[in-house]
């Protein structure tokens, strides 16, 4: 028992390390953005939904900059994803780069929970809180990105399916984008559950017209089947004509942005930030 304990907390000791890490790539000026922190955006009973948003450093009185929402993966809020190194710079990185960057616990958990339908009201909610207290923020309601890590990737599904006119565009890193296959066979009831939460089942017949999307693959990913599940939603996409960007990462693992530190890994952040800013330029 004492060894299987050690190694339990020799996991999550390492775990801890990996999201700990900056991203892999900076720009100048990070370390003058300004931080609103844990601000209680939902009216949920649960102290762990918090918002942090990431101001740019030379705003101007009354200017709007448009917003990049963050999603994190599969740790329930108790966890405080948005207090991980990994995000708190990337906030930084994205408010360096001149937009307003909002990072937000939601109550997505590992299975067998998933919360995905809560997980998904809790995006809508911070979408919605951001977009109210635009003023505040410097925030152009009207010019979103929503990008995703990981299990995160389950909640772009009703984006693709609402297509909200304000969210201008969407990047998925290494995100589960179709997970119709963790559906027990013969559950019918969970299929139907995960479906709604598979953003290739939620792509339309002639996808000309989706907002556009980065996908952003990490060819070495660990995480079984997400590549396969990845690639099925890039091969949808192209086959109905989606807007869709695909950059991969062949020595990338799950968390390369934080994890490899290679030339690779800071094109591919350098260009998913080119992506967000010419996708919510104004018109």
């Amino acid at each position: 028992m004492n060894e299987e304990a050690d190694s339990t907390r020799s996991v999550a000791e390492s775990l801890a390390e990996r999201v700990a890490r900056p991203v892999v790539y900076q720009l100048p000026d990070m370390d003058k953005v300004r931080v609103i922190s844990n601000l209680k955006y939902s009216e949920v009973d649960n102290p762990y939904l918090l918002m942090d948003v990431y101001l740019p450093p030379d705003l101007m009185a009354r200017e709007r900059r448009p917003v990049v929402v963050f999603i994190h993966g599969g740790a329930g809020p108790e966890y405080k994803p948005k207090d991980w190194g990994m995000f708190q710079s990337w906030g930084r990185l994205v408010a360096a780069a001149g937009m307003v960057a909002v990072m937000f616990t939601h109550r997505f958990s590992p299975p067998p929970q998933l919360l995905l339908v809560e997980a998904a009201s809790d995006l809508n909610t911070a979408i919605k809180y951001i977009r109210s207290n635009a003023e505040l923020f410097h925030a152009d309601g009207d010019r979103i990105s929503v990008c995703a890590w990981s299990s995160g990737g389950e909640l772009l599904s009703p984006l693709l399916i609402e297509r909200p006119a304000f969210v201008r565009c969407l990047v998925a890193f290494y995100a589960l984008l179709d997970v119709q296959q963790y559906a027990p066979p013969g559950d019918a009831a969970t299929l139907q559950y995960l479906k709604a939460f598979s953003a290739i089942a939620s792509l339309p017949e002639d996808a000309s017209t989706l907002m556009p999307m980065l996908v952003v693959r990490a060819g070495r990913d660990e995480i079984p089947t997400l590549n396969d599940a990845m690639d099925r939603f890039v091969a949808r996409a192209l086959t109905i004509n989606a807007p869709i960007t695909v950059i991969n990462h062949p020595a990338g693992g799950h968390g390369f942005d934080n994890q490899n530190n290679d030339e690779r890994s800071r094109e591919i952040i350098r260009s998913s930030i080119e992506f967000m800013r010419t996708h919510l330029r104004s018109e």
